[in-house]
C-alpha cells in the first residue's frame, strides 16, 4: 500500500495493519471469538448468545464475523475502510452466509431495513461513532430479544468521551485529519444504553495480562423481546 499520509478517516484506516495490505498473506486464524485482541482471554461468543443472524460494526479483517460464519450464523460486515473491506472479502471468500459491505456504519444502518439478532463491534465502529447518533440505529436493526454487544480498550483514567487519536499520521495534524474515539468507564458505557432503551445490560472490564496493564471494557444489552420500540 502507499506509504502516502491519509487525508480522511477511512483513508486512516485504510492503512491500518498495512504490511498485510500487498500480497498473499495469510489469512486468521479465527478458531474462536475474540473481544480482548489477546487470543483466549476474556469470553467469547456465547457474549451474543445463540443469533441466526449477526451485524459486525467495523470487522477489519473479519475474524470474529468467520467464526460465527464457520458455526452456521448469517453475516453482515460493514467498514468504511476499502482496503480493509477488500482484505476480509479476499479471506473469507470460501466461507457461505459471511458478506463485508464497504460502508459508514451510520449511513448503513439508516438506510439498510434488515434486522439482525445480534449487533457487536470489537475495537470496531462502536469506539469511534458517537453513541447519541449510533444507538438509536443500532435498536431500529436489533431484532426482538436480540444482543446488542461491544468492547474497546480500557480508557485512561479521566479520559471520557469524544478524545482524539494520536500517533502516526496524526501527530500536529487537528486542522487536516482528526480521528476520534469515545471512551468510557463501564458504568458510564452502561448509563448509556440504559437511556437508549437497553436492558439487561452488563459491562465489565477484563484485566490485562500484566499487573497495571489497561485491560478491555466489554458491554452487552439487549432489546426487548416484545412488539414496542425501543
Amino acid at each position: 500500500m502507499s506509504s502516502a499520509a491519509p487525508t480522511t478517516p477511512a483513508e486512516y484506516w485504510d492503512k491500518y495493519r498495512p504490511h498485510r495490505g500487498e500480497g498473499e498473506q495469510p489469512r486468521p486464524g479465527a478458531e474462536r471469538f475474540e473481544w480482548t485482541g489477546v487470543p483466549g482471554q476474556g469470553p467469547g461468543a456465547e457474549v451474543l448468545g445463540e443469533p441466526g443472524s449477526a451485524l459486525d460494526l467495523g470487522p477489519a479483517e473479519g475474524e470474529n464475523a468467520a467464526f460465527l460464519a464457520r458455526n452456521g450464523v448469517r453475516v453482515t460486515g460493514v467498514d468504511f475502510s476499502a482496503a480493509q473491506v477488500a482484505r476480509a472479502r479476499r479471506f473469507w471468500s470460501d466461507l457461505p452466509g459471511l458478506e463485508f459491505v464497504h460502508a459508514e456504519v451510520c449511513a448503513f444502518l439508516a438506510t439498510d431495513s434488515r434486522q439482525w439478532d445480534a449487533i457487536y463491534s470489537t475495537w470496531g465502529a462502536v469506539w469511534f461513532t458517537d453513541p447519541d447518533t449510533l444507538f438509536p440505529l443500532i435498536a431500529q436493526r436489533l431484532a426482538p430479544g436480540g444482543v446488542f454487544a461491544f468492547s474497546h480498550r480500557e480508557p485512561v483514567v479521566g479520559q471520557y468521551g469524544a478524545q482524539e487519536m494520536g500517533g502516526r499520521w496524526l501527530e500536529g495534524r487537528s486542522a487536516e485529519l482528526v480521528v476520534h474515539r469515545w471512551q468510557f468507564t463501564a458504568p458510564q458505557w452502561a448509563d448509556l444504553l440504559k437511556r437508549h432503551g437497553f436492558l439487561d445490560v452488563q459491562a465489565e472490564v477484563v484485566p490485562g495480562r500484566e499487573p497495571g496493564e489497561l485491560g478491555t471494557l466489554v458491554v452487552r444489552g439487549s432489546r426487548p423481546s416484545g412488539d414496542g420500540h425501543l
